[in-house]
């Protein structure tokens, strides 16, 4: 099947715009996942962060 020349660049184009279209909606969705992800989770200041002792001084206790 021969197809027009300029039917071929049309339909490149389309796939081109359709190919921008689609990575600047993968784009916006990831952005705003992101965004969800930082609203959610506080700041990490003044929070514990996990199971290890804290680095404060402890206070000597007497032997028995």
């Amino acid at each position: 099947m021969l197809m027009h020349s300029d039917l071929m660049l049309v339909l490149a184009n389309e796939r081109h715009r359709e190919l921008i279209a689609e990575a600047d909606r993968r784009r916006l969705l990831t952005s705003a996942r992101e965004r969800r992800r930082a609203r959610k989770s506080p700041a990490a200041r003044g929070r514990p962060t996990g199971n290890l002792a804290p680095c404060e001084p402890s206070v000597a206790v007497p032997a028995r």
